[in-house]
């Protein structure tokens, strides 16, 4: 970690748990542990094929925490890890569609919700891990367990994540752009500075829909804070004038020449160079973004709040959460040989992911407590987060369920980012969806 990071104290964490998580700690954590390690049994290792995100440091540490202490409660278990793309789940899917689908998986609610229906993910309802887990939660994550059917998929690591603009603040200081910025028009006037001065204005990997899609939520909540659940209301047939407003919005920024007119095919590694050797000014991702931006820019980066229509909105709504508590983590195939261990394996892996991120991040967004201390130091921008972000929030957006509305959100949001589509193509199409679905 860099010099400028400094211990989370003990009372950032309590005040930062208050709203969102409560205490992490209390000795309910998912998993024991295991002073002595089990003997290998006689029958020899049960072998797990686990689709997960091992991209970067900040993926690959919890995941290699998780399965280093695997390896001390059920030595029997050989872990086959299969690297998750950053393709949307598009790999995922198609090991879906060919039958070729790994022991345990790694995905979101979006991928869950269609696996359901093609019965690609086992139902963890009834099984004692499930039950342990349940028990483990920090307060106010459950959404992140259990769905809206009332079922449970997958085994969450974190709590409810949220998306932030990263902006480079050299960058900033060398184009002479003030901050914060908090409206659309001192946005779009930014982007046209910076590139007028040579940089991309903000990098943004819409290869994958979902970060555009989260991208507009960002605007949405301004005006209207459940974000795109507000779109999950039998009898609701139109954009609610919030929806409008952001579509326009996205189309301003858009002509201001804010996004890469490669965008749209740009991936994660693609977006995130640019942003990390300086060729961009901002960049938009999860607040999961921190360790990585944090670790290569240092103290050039911070993170902005989502600006508004005007200066009087954008006060109001700051603390309005981009991010909703959908089910997501790691998930059991049906098809596995070996149902039962994978779904203590993926219970397990998700408890020590999350206490991985916890003690070694300084992350207070998990799913499961843990009664282990915080034992590195804290990126400034993470403990900004848990200063001044998590004990003002004041809403967070709600899921979303319908998968057609959500489809069409993505695939229209990610055509906002092309010039040509107007927002009135936008909201044309997103009305024609909500017709159909909330009729």
């Amino acid at each position: 970690m860099k010099a400028q990071h400094k211990r989370l104290s003990a009372l950032m964490i309590t005040l930062s748990m208050t709203l969102l998580l409560s205490a992490c700690g209390g000795g309910n954590a998912a998993t024991n542990d295991s002073a002595e390690p089990a003997a290998a049994p006689e029958g020899g290792a049960v072998k797990l094929k686990v689709y997960a995100q091992h991209f970067d440091e900040d993926t690959k540490g919890p995941f290699d925490y998780a399965v280093e202490e695997l390896k001390k409660e059920m030595p029997e278990v050989e872990i086959e890890l299969d690297s998750a793309v950053q393709d949307g789940n598009q790999k995922l899917k198609t090991y879906a569609a060919t039958g070729n689908m790994p022991d345990i998986y790694f995905t979101d609610w979006a991928t869950l919700q269609t696996f359901a229906k093609s019965k690609n993910v086992e139902i963890l309802d009834d099984y004692a891990a499930t039950t342990e887990y349940k028990a483990s939660l920090n307060p106010g994550v459950e959404s992140r367990l259990i769905a809206p059917d009332g079922h449970v998929y997958a085994y969450p690591d974190t709590g409810i994540e949220f998306q932030l603009i990263y902006y480079n603040k050299t960058i900033f200081d060398k184009a002479g752009i003030a901050t914060p910025i908090k409206t659309i028009d001192e946005l779009a006037a930014a982007a046209v500075k910076l590139k007028e001065a040579g940089y991309v204005p903000m990098s943004i990997f819409a290869k994958e829909k979902w970060i555009s899609a989260a991208f507009y939520n960002g605007l949405v909540t301004r005006e209207e804070a459940a974000g795109f659940g507000a779109l999950d209301q039998q009898g609701l047939t139109e954009l609610p004038q919030a929806f409008v407003t952001a579509a326009q919005q996205i189309e301003q920024l858009q002509q201001a020449g804010l996004f890469d007119a490669n965008a749209t095919n740009t991936n994660y590694d693609q977006a995130s160079s640019q942003f990390y050797q300086g060729k961009s000014a901002m960049f938009v991702n999860g607040q999961w973004e921190i360790y990585s931006s944090a670790e290569k820019l240092g103290d050039q980066v911070d993170w902005m709040y989502w600006p508004a229509k005007d200066e009087a909105t954008y006060e109001a709504s700051k603390y309005y959460i981009d991010g909703a508590g959908s089910p997501q983590g790691y998930a059991v195939s049906p098809a596995s040989s070996n149902k039962e261990t994978a779904v203590k394996v993926a219970a397990f892996l998700a408890a020590k992911s999350a206490e991985y991120k916890y003690t070694q991040l300084g992350s207070p967004i998990i799913s499961p407590k843990t009664d282990k201390p915080i034992a590195s130091d804290v990126p400034v921008m993470m403990q900004r987060v848990a200063d001044e972000l998590l004990p003002s929030a004041k809403e967070y957006a709600k899921l979303l369920s319908n998968t057609q509305i959500q489809n069409a959100i993505n695939d229209n949001t990610q055509n906002l980012l092309v010039d040509g589509f107007k927002a009135q193509n936008f909201v044309d199409n997103l009305n024609r969806t909500l017709g159909k679905e909330n009729k």
